[in-house]
C-alpha cells in the first residue's frame, strides 16, 4: 500500500501551478518560433517574451527594459557580482562588496573566487542570534572603494527576513551625499511570494528572482537591472536580452515565469492562513518534543518558513525517517545537499556544529493543510524518540 505523501520542502521548489503550464503549453510545439527571427514565426514567440517581460515590470514597478530573463536566480547573483566587477575592471582601486553572512552559496561563493582572485576585498556581514542584519553594521562596514552591497531579502534556511528597504533608504542617503555609486542588489527568490518586492519602495539597483520558488517552471528566472546600474554582461554570444544575456530565449519558461508572477497578488488572507499553520506547527513541536529549539527570528520570519533544531538526533536521519512515511522535508539549503560542511547560516547565528548537524527545515505552501501537519508532527515525535533511542540520548 502506497504511504501518505506530504510535501513540506516548498523552499526547495513548489509544484507547477496547473494554469501556468497551460500558459506555457503553445510554446513548447505550436508557437515554437525562435523570438530573434524577423519573420512571423519569431515575432509570435517575441511576443510571448514582451509580455513577459512587462507582466514581471508591473510586478516589481519598474520599465519593461530593466528586466533580464536568465535561467534562475543562481545565475542572476553570479551576473550582479561578476558583471559588477567585470564593469569595473582595472578602473579604480580595487573595490570593496559587503554582503551578509547568511547569503545563498552563489553570492558567498562568487565573493570568495573574487577575493581569492584578487578582484576585490569582501566583507562579510554578521548577524545577531536570530539572523538579522542591523543596518548600522551595514553602515559602518562601508568604505570609500565599496562598490556593491548584496543582501538576501529572506534567507532560504531559516526564514529570516532583512531589512532591505531600511538597508536600501540608507545607501541611497549616502550616495546622494557623497556623489557616489553603491550599488545595491537583494536576492528576491525567497520573498517573492509573501512580501512586496516593488524595487523603488525597497530602493534596490538589482534584484533577482527565481521561477519554481513560485509555482512556475524551473531553469528560468530574472534579473531587475536598474537603468544606468554599471554592468556587464559575462556570457558572450549574441545580442539577446539587450546584450546582458547571449542565449536562445527559453519562451515556454518565460511565458510560465510572467504568469506565475502575475498570479501573486500578495493575498493577506492566503498568507494569513499559511502563517497560522506555520504558527501551529511550531507551538506543537516547542510544546510536545523536548529537546526542539527554533532556529532563526520567531517574529522577522517568512510565514512559510520552521526551522528546528532537535538535541541527540541527526536532522538528515530525521529527514531520511520522515521521507519512509511519505514526508519530504529538508535539513536546509537544496543547493548544499551533500556538502560536509555545516550549514554557513547555521553558523553564522552562533550554533555549534552539533546542534547544525541536529536541524531540520519544514517549508509550507498554498497547498499544505492542517491534517497533513498533524501527521507530520506524529511522525516527527516518533523518529524523535526512536533515534534519540538508538543514539542513547
Amino acid at each position: 500500500m502506497l504511504k501518505k505523501r506530504i510535501y513540506l520542502d516548498y523552499a526547495a521548489t513548489a509544484p507547477m501551478d496547473k494554469k501556468v503550464f497551460e500558459a506555457m503549453r503553445p510554446y513548447f510545439s505550436a508557437k515554437f518560433g525562435n523570438p530573434m527571427s524577423i519573420h512571423n514565426f519569431g515575432q509570435e514567440a517575441m511576443k510571448a517574451v514582451d509580455n513577459a517581460r512587462q507582466q514581471i515590470a508591473d510586478f516589481l514597478n519598474c520599465s519593461a527594459s530593466e528586466i533580464i530573463f536568465t535561467s534562475g536566480a543562481t545565475e542572476s547573483n553570479n551576473l550582479v557580482i561578476k558583471g559588477v566587477l567585470k564593469y569595473y575592471l582595472k578602473k579604480r582601486d580595487k573595490p570593496h562588496i559587503i554582503i551578509s553572512q547568511l547569503e545563498h552559496p552563489c553570492i558567498f561563493n562568487a565573493c570568495m573566487a573574487a577575493e581569492k582572485e584578487n578582484l576585490a576585498e569582501v566583507t562579510y556581514l554578521p548577524v545577531n542570534q536570530s539572523g538579522v542584519i542591523k543596518t548600522g553594521d551595514v553602515k559602518k562596514a562601508i568604505k570609500k572603494n565599496t562598490l556593491l552591497i548584496s543582501v538576501m531579502y529572506v534567507n532560504n534556511e531559516i526564514g529570516t527576513v532583512q531589512p532591505i528597504a531600511e538597508i536600501g533608504k540608507l545607501i541611497k542617503k549616502i550616495n546622494k551625499a557623497d556623489s557616489r555609486k553603491i550599488i545595491f542588489h537583494t536576492d528576491a527568490a525567497q520573498a517573492v511570494n509573501y512580501f512586496s518586492c516593488d524595487v523603488k519602495k525597497l530602493n534596490v539597483d538589482l534584484l533577482s528572482l527565481s521561477g519554481h520558488k513560485i509555482y512556475g517552471p524551473k531553469g528560468i528566472g530574472a534579473l531587475y537591472i536598474k537603468k544606468n546600474t554599471l554592468i556587464k554582461n559575462i556570457q558572450d554570444g549574441g545580442e539577446q536580452e539587450y546584450g546582458m544575456r547571449s542565449g536562445t530565449h527559453n519562451v515556454p519558461g518565460i511565458a510560465g515565469l510572467g504568469f506565475a508572477v502575475s498570479s501573486i497578488k500578495y493575498n493577506v488572507s492566503s498568507i494569513n492562513k499559511i502563517k497560522k499553520l506555520r504558527d501551529y506547527l511550531i507551538e506543537k513541536i516547542s510544546g510536545e518534543i523536548a529537546g526542539a529549539y527554533l532556529n532563526g527570528s520567531a517574529i522577522k520570519r517568512s510565514p512559510a518558513n520552521a526551522n528546528f533544531r532537535f538535541d541527540g538526533v541527526e536532522g538528515e536521519g530525521l529527514a531520511l525517517a520522515l521521507d519512509l512515511e511519505g514526508i519530504a522535508v529538508s535539513t536546509g539549503s537544496a543547493c548544499s545537499t551533500g556538502s560536509l560542511k555545516p550549514s554557513q547560516t547555521l553558523t553564522a547565528l552562533g550554533l555549534k556544529p552539533k546542534q547544525i548537524y541536529g536541524s531540520l527545515r519544514i517549508t509550507l505552501g498554498k497547498q499544505t493543510t492542517k491534517k497533513e501537519l498533524d501527521y507530520t508532527i506524529k511522525k516527527l515525535k516518533e523518529a524523535v524518540k526512536r533515534l534519540r533511542k538508538i543514539s542513547g540520548n
